[in-house]
């Protein structure tokens, strides 16, 4: 399984982040076991059960969309509801003919390929989709082009050749002033992606991939949203919400003097927060605090945990954090946008849970010495507040 120390293993740990994350492509022939992460036959289950439009599931040839309708039939149902169902024949005609085949945000209806993808977002600190990419020709389904964020490729099935230029405008994004003009030149690296094999590429670098190996190509795709010095100030502005400065209106008629001395309380008040040189530790710990995650149900138990140590739970918030205060005795776990405090003999139980991997009340119990009972009624407050969910009903 993928989780984040799995992650941080294959990707290279610390030095990743500090010399490859955000500034250059890096190629980690072999580094994933894919056994039972994502198979042709979940493909194929996929397709079949879930009503999947586009874009959520797409076809594209030369870096244009197939219309729908040249492999799915509209289809309504007794009570007026209508669909669109794949047509296997000409489904199966496209791809014969050239389309790749793109699933977005397969995580969510995928157990594998969710724990992979909250593993990534942990080790990262950023959210993370996975997307599914099938192709079985030479011909290129998206043409060159570049991500407004970056990506791991993880290869499952088939080998798939990947050309990587460098970026042609320096860290681009999605609502962007100005184009990336098209790069000139031979390819920085012509790689050719096997079974197993991780690819990390930064946003703004172009890439153009073909299954040109004589293969049919299989691959995920994990997109890190990112997080740009636009995104601090915008948290900036909402962490001064509480400022008189900020909160006063602005003296659109007022005098030439009364404008400047708004505009003066405005700037002192930005200065002093960003001469903070601990502000993006700061804004670290709020958006990974206030992420809601990725929320489950717990049914049937809609009135709290029973005491039955068999129920197994799961932190649905990747990147909570447990703090300890040790002048009062307790432990404050921060997630989902909320935060409790809970006695330091429950520190153990929080951190199993922390780790994002599902355990049992009990395995919660015997980590801090405490009673199922006791456990359920902590894991139980969590449940209520979206952080925690079960995962195992053991009914």
């Amino acid at each position: 399984m993928l989780d984040a120390a799995s992650w941080a293993g294959r990707l290279g740990g610390d030095t990743f982040l500090a010399r490859t994350y955000h500034r250059s492509y890096a190629h980690f022939p072999g580094a994933a076991d894919t056994a039972g992460m994502f198979s042709w036959d979940d493909l194929n289950r996929i397709i079949a059960t879930q009503r999947l439009e586009p874009p959520r599931l797409r076809l594209s040839v030369d870096g244009e969309m197939v219309p729908l309708h040249r492999y799915a039939i509209p289809t309504t149902n007794r009570r007026a509801v209508t669909w669109s169902r794949i047509q296997p024949s000409d489904f199966h005609a496209q791809l014969r003919d050239g389309a790749s085949l793109v699933l977005d945000a397969v995580e969510k209806i995928h157990p594998a390929v969710g724990a992979a993808a909250e593993g990534l977002e942990r080790f990262l600190g950023t959210p993370v989709q996975a997307n599914v990419y099938a192709s079985w020709t030479e011909r290129e389904g998206f043409g060159r082009h570049w991500d407004d964020h970056d990506v791991v490729v993880v290869r499952l099935h088939g080998s798939k050749r990947w050309r990587l230029w460098g970026m042609t405008r320096e860290a681009p994004t999605f609502r962007d002033v100005e184009s990336p003009e098209e790069p000139e030149g031979d390819p920085v690296a012509d790689l050719v992606l096997s079974p197993g094999d991780v690819l990390y590429l930064p946003r703004g670098w172009w890439h153009s991939v073909t299954a040109d190996q004589g293969t049919e190509s299989l691959h995920l795709t994990f997109g890190m949203v990112p997080h740009t010095g636009a995104d601090l100030i915008l948290w900036v502005v909402d962490q001064l919400r509480a400022s008189l400065a900020l909160r006063r209106d602005i003296p659109r008629f007022g005098s030439l003097a009364e404008q400047s001395d708004f505009i003066d309380a405005v700037r002192r008040e930005v200065a002093d927060m960003m001469a903070d040189p601990r502000l993006v530790e700061r804004w670290a710990e709020s958006i990974d605090t206030t992420d809601l995650g990725h929320a489950i149900s717990s049914l049937p138990y809609v009135n709290g945990l029973p005491a039955r140590g068999e129920i197994t739970v799961k932190l649905t918030t990747p990147r909570g954090r447990l703090t300890a205060n040790r002048e009062q005795g307790t432990v404050t776990l921060s997630a989902a946008g909320t935060a409790w405090d809970f006695a330091e003999a429950a520190a153990p139980a929080l951190g199993t849970l922390l780790t994002n991997q599902p355990t049992t009340l009990g395995e919660l119990a015997d980590s801090a010495g405490l009673e199922v009972k006791e456990v359920a009624e902590l894991v139980s407050v969590l449940i209520d507040g979206h952080a925690v969910a079960v995962v195992g009903t053991a009914l």
